[in-house]
Order: structure tokens, then C-alpha cells, then sequence
């Protein structure tokens, strides 16, 4: 069994809206080191040292379904608490996503924690874009901490140097284009290049496009680093 990060267990709230891949992110959290609480009540996230908004599916009904929740998400990240938002989760940290105008439902309004909106693949590519692909690490930031291409290579790469990162697994049709390039963590190539982590100015609240759970190694390093943070913090 691996060990935890942290010497102190590490309470992490899981949130339940119908969305999310529970069972793989709880699992995936776990062997991190976390001990995980599925849950839908906003006093359990006032509780937790950190917060997991996950999601599958689409953004208009991720929206609509966490929408009791909006206010506590907000306050969470306004308090400066670590929020974690994984593939349609990190999409729902931005303001707004072109997919309910694709859709025709007109537009639906994000939690706007990290300003910008997510778009739609305009490649010709098959989509949605699933499966593996490579990590570039384009800045530090405590959640890419000892992946290829973080730390000095991250720098350098910020700096317009080409650094060789880790895969990890997407499975999406559109991608996060926040409005400063700074939220920007790393970027993965899919005909263009997206951002696959990004990140709000504070630092507390972050999002990966990709699935961590199902990242293998890469991923578990991804969610170790997130318990940490929620330790430290």
C-alpha cells in the first residue's frame, strides 16, 4: 500500500452533484494519501482541508446541477482553500464555455474563479480528443511539483524553452482558454496546443483537463501533490 505524503491524515471533500467519476477519484485520492468524504453539503466542505470538484459530461448540466453548491464552492476559494476541479470540474472553474451555444442553450455562466471561457477543438482531428498525451510544464505551481519539465525546466519552458513532460489521459471536446496567460500551469498538443492545467492568480484553485485518477504514475504524482498542498496549507 502506498504511503501517505504527509504525516497528519489529509480530509478531502469529494463533490457529489451526479457528475463525477467517484469511485476512480476517490481511489485514486486515497492511495495519495487522503482520506475522502463523497458529499453534496457545503459544512463538509467548510471542514475539509481541500475540495474536488470532478466531472464527466456537459457543461450546461454540470452548471445546473452544482448550482445549490455555487455559493460554498465560491466562498471556499474566496477563504483561500485549496479547490481542485478535474476534466469538466476544471472547466467549470472559468466563466463561461461555448459548448451550450454549440448546443443552442445560450449561455451559462461558470463559477469565474479563473476568468475565460472553454471552446470547442477546431482541428482536424476526430473529437472528443481521448487518450494519451504529453505534458509540457509551462510555469511552477505545487500541483505539477516532480513532474518532467517543473521546477528549473519549468522556468526555462516559461521562458520559451521545450521541455519533454509526462502523459496523462484526456477524454474532452473542449478546453479551458482563460483570459490571462499566466493561469496557464501546462499544455498538451492536440492539433493545437491547450492548456492541460491551469490555475488561479492565488494559487489555490486549479484545475487539470486531464483525468488524474486514470493517469497512472504521472496522475498519482498529480494527486499526491495536491494532498500535500492541502496540508500545508
Amino acid at each position: 500500500m502506498d504511503e501517505s505524503p504527509t504525516d497528519a491524515e489529509v480530509s478531502v471533500a469529494l463533490v457529489d452533484y451526479g457528475l463525477g467519476n467517484l469511485r476512480s477519484a476517490t481511489r485514486g485520492l486515497e492511495r495519495a494519501g487522503a482520506s475522502v468524504e463523497i458529499t453534496d453539503d457545503p459544512e463538509a466542505f467548510a471542514a475539509a482541508d481541500g475540495v474536488v470538484l470532478p466531472g464527466v459530461g456537459a457543461f450546461r448540466e454540470g452548471m445546473e446541477n452544482a448550482g445549490p453548491l455555487r455559493e460554498a464552492l465560491t466562498d471556499h476559494a474566496e477563504a483561500g482553500r485549496p479547490l481542485f476541479g478535474i476534466c469538466l470540474g476544471m472547466q467549470m472553474l472559468l466563466t463561461t464555455s461555448e459548448e451550450a451555444d454549440h448546443a443552442g442553450e445560450g449561455e451559462v455562466t461558470g463559477l469565474d474563479l479563473i476568468p475565460g471561457t472553454n471552446v470547442r477543438f477546431e482541428v482536424d482531428r476526430k473529437v472528443p480528443h481521448m487518450g494519451w498525451n504529453e505534458l509540457e510544464v509551462e510555469r511552477d505551481h505545487p500541483i505539477v511539483d516532480g513532474v518532467d519539465g517543473a521546477g528549473e525546466s519549468g522556468a526555462a519552458a516559461s521562458a520559451g524553452g521545450s521541455v519533454d513532460g509526462e502523459h496523462a489521459y484526456f477524454v474532452h471536446s473542449y478546453y479551458a482558454a482563460p483570459d490571462d496567460a499566466d493561469a496557464v500551469v501546462a499544455t498538451a498538443d492536440y492539433g493545437v496546443d491547450f492548456p492541460a492545467v491551469v490555475a488561479n492568480e492565488a494559487g489555490n484553485v486549479f484545475g487539470t483537463q486531464f483525468h488524474p485518477e486514470k493517469s497512472g504514475e504521472t496522475g498519482l504524482k498529480i494527486l499526491r501533490n495536491f494532498v500535500d498542498y492541502c496540508a500545508e496549507r
